[in-house]
């Protein structure tokens, strides 16, 4: 069974999500349609790379997956066809392939369409998935492209005992996901003791937990979580809203090579 999956920004909502499956569900009553989010901040492109990256190889390979965040096509920007390790993934020419894999893609094509304007873009999206699925070649309706519109993934900033990271997502727990991974940590760590420092000085863990029952209710914690990153939590309660977190927060790990005074978990006020 063919599936297509839907991100968009469009909340729950507007009537664009029912249109949009009403379209597909026309053309092939058999299509499998998968919400992935529909809550994707307008136009952040950087949020539905996080989401999308994360969950997409999962998928069957064959999977068309629609991203309709900042989807807008016009004579200045083109539908991108971009095809990774068996999985398509359609949006415009907007950056977002230089986030949704973790390397170069290992093809993108471009469709130009100069008469595809606003909403009526998605009918241009809904047609070339349909031409994936029915197993068109590419090369027989697109150009392949190696020149294409990328933004670049934030990156910590590392120095010899020191992480400089930052929150790059928030989930619908309010637990803040930055952009440190576990292989960083581990490389620049070496085993050493350490102290994360949440926006400031003001908020600092000295521990990593494996679970969040790790922790009792109420308590600051840092784990990293299933894709690898490192995260920061309150079990049983709402880190972010309670730390004043938003994206691009600042998330600070640095290392000693003997712990710094007496054991400390966690201060703040």
């Amino acid at each position: 069974m063919a599936i297509i999956t839907l991100t968009s920004d469009w909340n729950k909502s507007d009537y664009y999500v029912g249109s949009v499956k009403g379209k597909i569900l026309t053309r092939d009553p058999g299509i499998r349609i998968i919400d992935i989010s529909h809550q994707v901040q307008a136009f952040n492109i950087m949020q539905a790379a996080f989401i999308v990256r994360n969950c997409c190889y999962e998928f069957p390979k064959g999977t068309v997956h629609l991203i309709a965040v900042n989807a807008a096509l016009s004579n200045k920007r083109d539908l991108l066809i971009i095809a990774n390790q068996g999985q398509y993934f359609l949006s415009s020419d907007n950056g977002i392939a230089g986030l949704i894999c973790n390397e170069k893609p290992e093809k993108v094509y471009r469709i130009e369409n100069k008469n595809a304007i606003n909403f009526h873009s998605l009918d241009l999206f809904i047609d070339t998935a349909f031409r994936i699925i029915r197993g068109e070649s590419l090369d027989s309706f697109t150009k392949p492209t190696e020149e294409y519109g990328t933004q670049i993934p934030l990156r910590p900033v590392i120095e010899k005992s020191l992480i400089n990271g930052s929150v790059i997502y928030i989930d619908s727990f309010s637990n803040a996901v930055t952009n440190i991974t576990e292989d960083t940590f581990k490389k620049v760590g070496k085993g050493r003791p350490f102290e994360i420092y949440i926006q400031s000085n003001h908020y600092k863990i000295d521990r990593l937990n494996t679970t969040f029952s790790d922790s009792v209710s109420g308590e600051l914690l840092a784990l990293f979580n299933s894709v690898g990153l490192l995260e920061v939590a309150i079990n049983h309660g709402n880190a972010a809203d309670l730390l004043n977190l938003t994206i691009n927060s600042a998330i600070r790990v640095k290392f000693y090579d003997e712990k710094p005074g007496s054991k400390l978990t966690l201060t703040g006020g």
